[in-house]
């Protein structure tokens, strides 16, 4: 594959916002609603976006769903790429590799720093053939998300001067640092007392442009802090619950009192404009695509 990565709707996508000076957001959804509130805000705000799952939608839902979100996506009017977070379990990363993942974050944070570097080189490896993109994290981030068990270690940050050596010798195409970012609320004082903004710069200067950072980390997050992320290289920005919030609400004010059906196309509505929001006010990817 001659061709590849750059043949990648992943990379395409990421690349493209860094050439144009935005983000792009990672939407990580759980079901049906999810899959389709991420390509309706696309589509109306004429946005590119990456649909997220964790592993336990394999599990749970199982590759069939996978691939009705990667059909959906490519019948979209704008780019929409299909990606796995926090990909844990080297077991699930053998299983995402046979499903309708255009990129796979590889988390091999609870290894030490040699291990990490083996085991993502080879998932990267075996990604080449089937034309996924892999995704990295460098370091080790404290606090959990929904669908990931909380591992009770303390944070690693990423060391800048390592962190040209990762993402040579394992051949990652997007890495995520630890630099006081963390999953989950994050504790008093927030991202703008914890974030350590020299170290993120350093990580940036030493990676260059070609590889692109993505953010994780961002509940609650501030807009302001998600654009100094951004001006900091940040390309890819997750986002899980700052953008379904409404939709929640709505389920909960509302089951049981009006039809499934109408709910479930209200609800997609609601979904829709929480994702649309930022496209157009944090990430500046509204008429990119």
């Amino acid at each position: 594959m001659s061709d590849y990565p750059s043949n990648n709707r992943t990379w395409q996508i990421i690349h493209n916002a860094r050439k144009g000076g935005y983000a792009v957001g990672g939407f990580c959804v759980y079901n049906t609603e999810g899959v389709l509130a991420v390509i309706k805000a696309a589509e109306r705000c004429r946005s590119p976006a990456l649909i997220q799952f964790f592993p336990w939608t394999m599990h749970f839902q199982g590759p069939a769903f996978i691939e009705f979100a990667w059909k959906r996506a490519r019948a979209a009017s704008v780019p929409i790429a299909i990606h796995l977070d926090h990909c844990l379990k080297p077991t699930d990363a053998d299983l995402a590799l046979e499903c309708a993942f255009d990129s796979i974050m590889v988390d091999g944070s609870m290894f030490e720093e040699e291990e990490n570097i083996k085991y993502v080189k080879s998932v990267v490896d075996r990604a080449r053939a089937e034309g996924i993109t892999i995704e990295a994290e460098l370091g080790r981030m404290e606090g959990g998300e929904d669908g990931l068990p909380k591992i009770d270690l303390e944070s690693v940050w990423t060391d800048p001067e390592k962190a040209k050596r990762f993402v040579q010798e394992t051949g990652v195409h997007f890495l995520a640092p630890s630099f006081g970012n963390v999953h989950g609320p994050y504790p008093a004082g927030g991202a703008e007392k914890h974030w350590q903004i020299d170290r993120l710069s350093k990580i940036h200067e030493a990676l260059g442009d070609e590889t692109p950072l993505v953010l994780h980390g961002t509940h609650p997050l501030s807009d302001d802090m998600v654009r100094v992320g951004m001006k900091h290289g940040m390309v890819k920005i997750n986002e899980n619950r700052s953008v379904r919030n409404g939709y929640h609400d709505f389920l909960t004010a509302n089951a049981g009192k009006i039809e499934l059906t109408a709910m479930q196309e209200k609800g997609v509505e609601i979904y829709s404009q929480g994702i649309e929001r930022f496209m157009i006010e944090v990430f500046r990817s509204a008429g990119k695509a």
